[in-house]
């Protein structure tokens, strides 16, 4: 089965599922489905970042600072973050991922899904999917910052970043 076939739950305004699509069809009709964002950071601290790769579905060869993808019908949020974090790092036994907060992401043009933000301490060695992954390393968080205006960054991963930097200085 491909990614494109993959069904997902489509969800409304309040994450209730109003129903369920293959992934492809889901994002060629805008509809509103769920994703988790992991951010995943080594025993220094450092971040994972990643570019993708050209034949992603969505948002081809861009960077991006979180590890995840879409939570398939039936699952948990809880369960995807896991799932998609020992996935796209290439590691097992990983920690189960801590949830942090959740979120609508809509970028104006059609595309939107309810974001729900994970974080976890990867002390792993990590061996990426070639298929999802073309580059990665740890970073530390100012050189991230530098390089949000450098590079080209997955849009939805943005609106997640801003919004954890928001949650993390409102914690204090």
């Amino acid at each position: 089965m491909s990614t494109a076939d993959e069904i997902l739950d489509i969800v409304d305004e309040q994450d209730r599922v109003v129903g369920q699509s293959p992934r492809g069809e889901a994002y060629a009709k805008g509809l509103r489905h769920r994703c988790v964002f992991i951010e995943a950071r080594d025993a220094q601290g450092r971040l994972f970042v990643h570019r993708r790769t050209p034949t992603k579905l969505v948002f081809p060869s861009r960077y991006d600072m979180f590890v995840g993808g879409v939570v398939g019908a039936g699952e948990s949020y809880e369960d995807a973050a896991l799932r998609e974090a020992e996935e796209e790092l290439g590691v097992s036994g990983l920690p189960r991922p801590s949830y942090l907060f959740k979120f609508l992401y809509d970028d104006g043009a059609g595309q939107t899904w309810w974001s729900a933000v994970y974080e976890v301490r990867c002390e792993l060695p990590v061996s990426p999917q070639a298929e999802e992954v073309a580059w990665h390393d740890f970073l530390p968080e100012a050189e991230v910052e530098r390089r949000l205006t450098e590079w080209v960054w997955v849009p939805d991963g943005l609106a997640a970043y801003e919004r954890l930097r928001a949650y993390r200085a409102a914690a204090g």
